[in-house]
């Protein structure tokens, strides 16, 4: 039996992920019926391997970023009338198991943010940059989680609907979270594991500068 409700799809961005892909649309695929993988303009052979896995796929010609590629997956998901959506990572730092975790949650709330138990594997600049911005949102919009950066989260369809984001890059996490105070959405956290397969992955210390103009940007156009 499958741990998901026939209602919940998983979102799944990859940008040459060949190594990881198949093995996390295969295990996500034993536990959910709806599953998408974004091939976001790979040069490898992911959506290929993706595919194997008898998953949804679909493609960008180039590259577009990570927030573009989620949006893509979150649209083709309400228009075939999804109403949970569970956001995952493709090079396997998020584990398949907690997945219907956060479908429960969303019976009682919004959004439902993932957030990384805090241990010395993560990077120290990234423990630094997640608290830095974890704090600014609470000041900027009066959310306050413990990982604002997680990619693994899941909101209702209805939600998705208000805070649908204009972000293609990694924005699109705390351009979500603005968007969801600004329509003060319900919201839960849970802790998840985390598995870093690669330090150097993930936001970037520009991106992090990035993000937190974008969120003073966002705050003074009243979003």
């Amino acid at each position: 039996m499958k741990a998901c409700t026939s209602d919940a799809w998983i979102i799944i961005p990859a940008y040459n992920e060949e190594k990881h892909i198949q093995q996390i649309a295969r295990a996500v695929r034993e536990k959910c019926d709806h599953v998408i993988v974004i091939d976001d303009g790979s040069r490898d052979h992911t959506a290929e391997l993706a595919s194997a896995e008898k998953v949804i796929v679909l493609r960008h010609r180039i590259n577009l970023g990570k927030g573009a590629a989620i949006r893509t997956g979150c649209d083709f998901a309400v228009q075939h009338d999804a109403k949970k959506l569970i956001l995952m990572d493709a090079d396997g730092q998020h584990k398949p198991e907690d997945i219907p975790r956060f479908v429960e949650l969303l019976n009682e709330k919004d959004i439902v943010f993932g957030y990384r138990k805090r241990n010395q594997k993560m990077p120290a600049v990234m423990r630094f940059g997640n608290w830095f911005m974890n704090r600014m949102t609470q000041v900027l919009y009066g959310i306050t989680l413990q990982d604002t950066q997680c990619g693994f989260r899941g909101l209702t369809a209805d939600a998705y609907q208000k805070i649908r984001w204009q972000a293609r890059d990694y924005s699109m996490e705390s351009e979500m979270i603005a968007n969801a105070g600004k329509n003060k959405l319900s919201y839960a956290e849970l802790p998840i594991d985390t598995i870093y397969h690669d330090k150097y992955k993930g936001t970037t210390v520009f991106d992090g500068v990035k993000i937190v103009l974008n969120m003073f940007l966002w705050k003074m156009r009243g979003r």
